[in-house]
């Protein structure tokens, strides 16, 4: 456009001087054609200043950096500024549940201890005291020693929890029952331990080994009731004393006491020790199977980790946003579907799925073993609740979801995490949130968003402030293409026509600088309104600019070029002054092309109250007094327009204006207002013709991102496998090619297929190296290889030898 105006304008000039008025080039006038020619290419120019939306970057920076810095205060710390906006069109939320939807504040709350089942916490006097002892015992053993309670910060506040949350009920639990743990942990330090099996997501209990003075061993257990259970054959009975417990007695124990536990939704933990006499001799503690065995139960305990009084009404919010919300916990179902129930993830009267980790994983692959895409999609939609889960199954169903492709548009997957095995899971989701408070420092490296509160209102926020982000880009993308579309037009259809723009240079950057720089900041900073959760999200397929902005932008734009047009060729006559058209070179500026200038300016100011709204709404002032920095804009270029038009002069190719001629300017931009509801009142559906620009990925295209994408999966063992493949490869290329390992591999000899050496001996050394270097990169990352030699022997001490020499260049991707 630029460029065509340019030469427009020569061509114009060149036959209306030398051809039809038939004048000749002299030397003299040589600088008078010249300074046409700079005149033309300064309009072409403006022309492209104009054209370029160069602002957009710095609206959506402006609108990202300001809603980061808002979002702190809502107690969601950004890490990258991408993931707000795309938390605004989260299709689901895969939540943790404690911590998150819980308090995370645990309380053993009911009690099966000698045949008993106790509702409340019993007395210690009416349990048997070698049971008493045995359970104190192991609670405090058996757990972190960084695990405490501490006396509350303020008087008549609650205990403080420092360390994990169910070690510190259980740890409660002995206060209640009027005993101390902490003389037992001071009697026997961590470095009398004989063993420690730590708790882990597969083995879902912890187990401690202590060395009796006899010889013999005693090992204290906790974790999973319906897990320890089974590895229980004997129970403690009223009296203390050990009774064989068999299948059918742990089948009733489910049935009368772990089940109507969970159904409360209680977290059940079981209790249990198991003594190695010492003339059986040491036992092999590798064999896991055979130690976690023949366990003794003491108790099982109920915890209680009450739900966050703001989780329904937040869940309830997320569901009317159009926001599906699941639960993914380590937890029994039963636990798992009451919590649900009270948080109103489940609503009954609903068509939902409550799924173990065992259940889930058979629906899901085939005979292989292997994940199918085509069963996974006939589980998540209907799928709320995921109980006994681990990380991989947490990150099959987060990869499932996203990669699906049922239903009318692609899901935008948010996911919560906390701890180190969340990492893969947050590191897929398209938006991962890690906790603040109980979440590791592997979880918070691989997300994108941390919740400095634990709390899942906060996830609430983030939405409201990432629907926002996205409605403030599109608020200036409408302002600024209906600028854009005037602009042009005005400066090239004018200048073709009257041989000059009718917006001057100066005057068209101080118009890029209104719509650019300001209305960013102006519309930019809108903030969010509860109204931003009454609406679906718009999801990954949704075009940027919407068939009600079209609508908007070309309305408004031929509002804009007609007012124009009319003042540019009937101006004078209406406002009895004198024309500005075919002015000569250098004359001072006129009236009339002050009045275009100023009605320009007038228009884009009103236009950008119309801009606040994107969706078609009628009222455009609703909530603008709550934005002090779009009403400071909009009133500062007011007042920076009426001192340039009056003060400007020759600079600003402006002359001052009367009030008369002032008030119809403001007058014609009102009109935009009025203008504006007309176009609202045009119902979208019926123009056809307004296609919506800017469409996202096509399902042709989702298989070649899922291609890509799984090159960087961690969770699978066939990538592991192509990447063992690559690192083969990579192994075997680098002890070829290092100058440094010639002396093993022997003189390269440029007719031979092999190295050429002394001997049989170096060729077998070589080849032998190389597979070493290829079957350690199946079991060991390259880094660990580098990084230990010793460890993995030969291939080790090659591959650091062969890398010394690169350690000082930087690092590529391929070396």
């Amino acid at each position: 456009m630029s460029a065509l105006t340019v030469i427009i304008l020569i061509l114009y000039f060149v036959i209306n001087t030398f051809a039809i008025q038939g004048l000749s080039w002299v030397a003299e006038c040589t600088p008078i054609y010249i300074q046409y020619f700079v005149k033309f290419f300064i309009i072409g120019v403006t022309v492209l200043v104009v054209a370029v939306p160069e602002g957009l970057p710095l609206a959506v920076t402006i609108s990202l950096a300001y809603s980061v810095k808002k979002m702190m205060k809502d107690n969601n710390l950004v890490r990258h500024l991408d993931a707000c906006e795309t938390m605004g069109n989260a299709t689901a939320i895969c939540s943790d549940k404690t911590g998150t939807l819980t308090m995370n504040r645990m309380t053993v709350v009911q009690a099966y201890i000698g045949d008993t089942h106790y509702k409340n916490i019993p007395e210690p006097d009416v349990i048997n005291p070698g049971t008493v002892d045995s359970l104190i015992n192991s609670i405090s053993v058996n757990s972190a020693y960084t695990t405490k309670i501490l006396p509350p910060e303020k008087e008549g506040g609650l205990p403080r929890h420092v360390g994990n949350k169910t070690e510190c009920a259980l740890l409660g639990l002995v206060l209640n029952l009027k005993r101390d743990y902490q003389p037992i942990r001071d009697e026997i330090p961590e470095e009398k331990m004989y063993k420690v099996y730590t708790f882990n997501s597969s083995r879902k209990s912890m187990s401690t080994v202590l060395q009796n003075p006899d010889g013999g061993f005693r090992m204290y257990s906790k974790g999973a009731s319906e897990i320890v259970l089974r590895k229980c054959s004997r129970i403690l009975d009223a009296q203390g004393q050990p009774r064989v417990f068999k299948a059918k007695d742990r089948e009733e124990m489910v049935r009368k006491v772990i089940e109507p536990m969970a159904c409360d939704g209680l977290r059940t933990i079981c209790v249990a020790y198991r003594d190695f006499p010492a003339e059986a001799g040491e036992p092999n503690w590798d064999n896991e199977n055979d130690i976690l065995n023949e366990l003794t139960c003491i108790a099982v305990v109920g915890i209680e980790d009450p739900v966050r009084p703001e989780v329904p009404e937040a869940i309830s919010k997320c569901q009317r946003a159009g926001i599906t919300v699941r639960m993914v916990t380590g937890d029994n179902i039963n636990t798992a579907r009451a919590i649900a129930t009270k948080c109103g993830i489940l609503l009954p009267g609903e068509d939902f799925m409550c799924l173990e980790g065992k259940e889930f994983n058979r629906l899901i692959r085939n005979d292989k073993g292997e994940v199918e895409q085509e069963r996974l999609d006939k589980v998540w939609p209907k799928l709320r609740v995921l109980a006994r889960s681990s990380p991989t199954d947490k990150h099959t169903l987060v990869k499932g979801i996203i990669d699906s492709t049922v239903g009318e548009t692609r899901q935008v997957v948010a996911v919560t995490g906390d701890g180190t095995n969340d990492g893969p899971a947050l590191k897929k989701a398209d938006v991962g949130f890690a906790m603040g408070i109980a979440g590791t420092d592997v979880a918070k490296e691989a997300s994108d968003i941390i919740l400095t509160d634990d709390n899942f209102t906060s996830i609430v926020k983030a939405v409201m402030w990432g629907r926002n982000v996205y409605d403030s880009i599109s608020k200036f993308l409408q302002f600024q293409l209906t600028v854009n579309v005037v602009a042009v037009i005005v400066a090239f259809t004018g200048a073709c026509i009257t041989q000059d723009s009718p917006l001057k240079a100066v005057q068209m950057l101080w118009v890029n600088l209104i719509m650019d720089t300001l209305a960013s900041l102006a519309l930019a900073t809108e903030p969010p309104t509860e109204s931003l959760l009454l609406r679906k999200p718009y999801g990954r397929d949704k075009p940027l600019i919407s068939r009600t902005m079209m609508k908007n932008i070309l309305g408004h734009a031929v509002f804009q070029l007609i007012i124009i047009f009319t003042l540019l060729f009937a101006g004078e006559k209406f406002f009895d002054i004198d024309s500005g058209r075919n002015s000569p070179l250098h004359s001072p500026p006129s009236e009339h092309y002050t009045i275009v200038f100023n009605v320009f300016v007038m228009m884009q100011l009103f236009n950008e109250i119309n801009a606040r709204k994107i969706h078609g709404e009628r009222n455009v002032f609703e909530g603008v007094y709550k934005n002090p920095i779009f009403c400071s804009v909009v009133l500062g270029t007011f007042a920076l327009q009426i001192i340039i038009v009056q003060f400007g002069g020759k600079p600003f190719s402006c002359a001052p204006l009367t009030i008369d001629q002032w008030l119809w300017c403001v007058f014609i931009g009102m009109g935009e207002l009025l203008w504006g509801q007309l176009i609202s009142a045009i119902p979208t559906h019926r123009l056809k013709f307004l296609k919506e620009a800017g469409h996202g990925i096509t399902k042709e295209e989702i298989h070649k991102e899922e291609m890509t994408e799984d090159m960087d999966e961690i969770d699978h063992a066939e990538m592991e496998l192509r990447r063992g493949q690559i690192l083969w490869f990579r192994g075997l290329n680098r002890i070829q090619t290092q100058v440094r390992l010639t002396p093993l591999l022997g003189e390269v000899d440029p007719t031979a297929s092999r190295p050429a050496g002394t001997g049989g001996r170096q060729d077998e050394e070589a080849t032998k190296g190389c597979q070493l270097i290829g079957f350690l990169s199946l079991r060991a990352p390259l880094p660990v290889l580098l990084s230990n030699p010793v460890g993995h022997g030969e291939a080790g001490a090659y591959l650091q030898q062969s890398m010394g020499e690169r350690r000082g260049s930087p690092r590529t991707g391929r070396q």
